[in-house]
């Protein structure tokens, strides 16, 4: 005898479970707890087995036979519907553990803990930002060549710069999920070979007023400034510190020490993942005073506008820069390591001396154990000298020599 919908709806709860009969091996099972659900009882190869086919009420008796047929079918066919219903269920989490999403997430994991704190937000940055709204819930299988070159080629539109780093980004995942067994290729091109306008990767290559004239009409235009005043103390605090932007705006008030007049940077920011020592010249001291009366109290001495918990935006001084007056094709954060290593190198300061306050990654292999303290007093007379070498320039002074029995 057929259930119906009334006798489905008054099966109350006894003492011991109960089962109320459809037809085609189709019942309900009803629980002391009151709940209720549908089963399907069948025999394959000899062996009784039982399919769940869903919770009642949210699965009426007319969806749960529909669900009995359609297993039926299946046992017709000689395939069982539970190992059907297991291999199903594994497809679409193999299938969600393939999305780029999933694999560039997974990939990320394996790299965050050798980057630095600021890489590794830019990183992530570009893959929320731009991959993951295109590429983010696809089978990173079947993206092409030809989407990536697409996506590059609008996010160029707007900044070549940020559409060779997101291919910068791309291509290592790629390569992750091929070695994972989840792609068969890379589909990522050579940023070169589809970019038309695209700076050259170096710190050396990025926009930078080196020009000393030209840099202190530049220092005179910052003086000037007249937006938020933590951003013109980073404005003003970038070229005597020439760090990467990413180390300046990420700068703790706990790093800094007034009286021994440095700064010291942890590995976990640096590029290198390796500490770093800035010696703080006079003015970079006033500054850092003046600032500290603003934001002494918190963590960041260039914290976010929005909350003191966060720092200052990746894109606050590039903006600062832009509201000057200066094109990105002109002059960008990054290029005051440029303006700072181009005329240290013309005033003869020692090329060991400014890479290691550059902190580029020695090549040399007798040097690999970096010390962050490296050529340290030769280091605070440059910074102080150059420092010096700023003022003279903002005040509009002819160009004179800083340096004092330096050699190349």
């Amino acid at each position: 005898m057929s259930l119906t919908d009334i006798a489905v709806k008054a099966a109350k709860p006894r003492q011991k479970p109960y089962r109320l009969f459809d037809q085609g091996g189709l019942y309900l099972e009803v629980a002391p707890s009151g709940g209720r659900w549908w089963r399907l009882k069948y025999r394959l190869a000899g062996k009784e087995k039982r399919l769940s086919l869903g919770v009642y009420p949210d699965v009426s008796l007319k969806d749960a036979r529909a669900r009995r047929d359609d297993a039926r079918k299946l046992l017709s066919n000689k395939v069982d519907p539970s190992a059907q219903r297991l291999a199903e269920r594994n497809a679409r989490h193999t299938a969600a553990a393939n999305t780029f999403e999933a694999v560039a997430a997974e990939w990320f994991a394996t790299k965050e803990p050798k980057w630095a704190k600021s890489h590794a937000e830019k990183v992530m940055g570009r893959l929320k930002n731009y991959a993951y709204p295109k590429f983010g819930s696809r089978g990173i299988s079947t993206i092409t060549k030809t989407e990536v070159v697409a996506l590059a080629k609008r996010i160029e539109i707007r900044s070549p710069d940020t559409a060779k780093r997101v291919l910068q980004t791309l291509g290592p995942v790629f390569r992750y999920a091929m070695n994972t067994g989840r792609a068969e290729s890379d589909p990522t091109p050579k940023a070169g070979d589809v970019l038309t306008d695209l700076p050259i990767g170096s710190e050396r290559h990025f926009p930078a007023i080196t020009e000393p004239k030209a840099v202190g009409a530049l220092l005179r235009a910052i003086d000037g400034y007249e937006g938020q005043f933590a951003t013109k103390c980073a404005l003003r605090l970038a070229p005597l510190v020439f760090v990467r932007p990413g180390e300046l705006r990420h700068a703790e008030w706990k790093e800094i020490d007034f009286a021994v007049a440095e700064w010291r940077i942890p590995a976990a920011k640096m590029k290198g993942k390796r500490e770093h020592l800035v010696p703080l010249s006079k003015p970079a001291i006033a500054i850092l005073r003046e600032l500290q009366a603003l934001t002494g109290g918190g963590r960041y001495v260039f914290p976010s506008l929005r909350t003191a918990a966060k720092p200052m935006s990746e894109n606050t001084l590039n903006a600062a820069l832009r509201r000057l007056g200066y094109s990105q094709a002109e002059m960008v954060a990054h290029g005051f390591r440029r303006m700072a290593s181009t005329n240290l190198h013309e005033l003869k300061y020692r090329s060991l001396v400014i890479e290691a306050q550059l902190a580029h990654s020695d090549p040399n292999q007798v040097r690999a154990a970096y010390n962050a303290a490296v050529y340290w007093p030769e280091r605070q007379k440059m910074m102080q000298a150059w420092a010096d070498y700023l003022d003279a320039l903002r005040a509009g002074a002819k160009v004179i020599p800083i340096y004092k029995n330096q050699t190349a």
